[in-house]
């Protein structure tokens, strides 16, 4: 009888050390697992596609030179540019700025050279 209670307790020693180990081996896995997350993180930019038209957008700062002038101009002065895009549609490609002026906005299109398109 003696020897079959210390079999018991040397049993269930063993079982609470390996459900210590099988304890300590998920948690090292989940940690492993959310640094690999963390590192996998990278930069999206966002395009939008409607239809055939692809719609990129890039800083004020990056128009071309001719549509900075452009916008210098009447009748376009007196509008704040909020936001730029550069614009392929089909073979077509083209740069859209949107204004704002008071509480009205619009969305301008040039060519690189300045000139409004349709």
């Amino acid at each position: 009888m003696k020897k079959l209670f210390v079999a018991a307790i040397v049993a269930f020693a063993g079982f609470n050390i390996m459900k210590k180990l099988f304890v300590a081996a998920i948690v090292a896995f989940a940690g492993f697992t959310a640094v690999q997350a963390q590192a996998s993180v990278s930069k999206v930019e966002i395009v939008s596609v409607q239809d055939s038209v692809v719609k990129t957008p890039i800083k004020l700062e990056e128009l071309p030179e001719a549509i900075k002038t452009v916008l210098q101009t009447d009748p376009y002065k007196a509008w704040t540019p909020t936001a730029a895009f550069s614009v392929k549609d089909g073979s077509k490609s083209y740069f859209q700025v949107d204004v704002k002026k008071e509480q009205e906005t619009a969305s301008l299109k040039f060519d690189a050279e300045g000139k409004p398109v349709e």
